[in-house]
């Protein structure tokens, strides 16, 4: 059993910065896959990030050249940095842990979720 849960969200406005932290507990974190997924109203969850064990990441298109994914085992928390935050980055953050190898870009491969934590983007 993991459980996940994310700090570090706020209002921000467009082109500021905000760092996701997301610590979890149980002594097999480095062993998981982390991700970030993001919801914004009324629309479905959206992959955003995740780490593999070994550290590789993997950024979706309209994040990639703005946000940062990084894991520290020894605190077994994960971080997602996030520059040059526009309004449409708007959404509840998720904070996931999957059990599989790979990217794991899709919501059904995690296993334990945190609960949220909302970022908004103001003009």
């Amino acid at each position: 059993q993991v459980q996940l849960v994310e700090s570090g969200g706020g209002l921000v406005q467009a082109g500021g910065s905000l760092r996701l932290s997301c610590a979890a507990s149980g002594r097999t974190f480095s062993t998981y896959t982390m991700g970030w997924f993001r919801q914004a109203p009324g629309k479905e969850r959206e992959w955003v990030a995740s780490i593999s064990r070994s550290g590789y990441t993997y950024l979706a298109g309209s994040v990639k050249d703005r946000f940062t994914i990084s894991r520290d085992n020894a605190k077994s928390t994960v971080y997602l940095q996030m520059n040059s935050l526009k309004p449409e980055d708007t959404a509840v953050y998720y904070c996931a842990a999957s059990s599989l190898l790979g990217r794991s870009t899709t919501a059904p491969t995690y296993d334990y979720w945190g609960q949220g934590t909302q970022v908004t983007v103001s003009l």
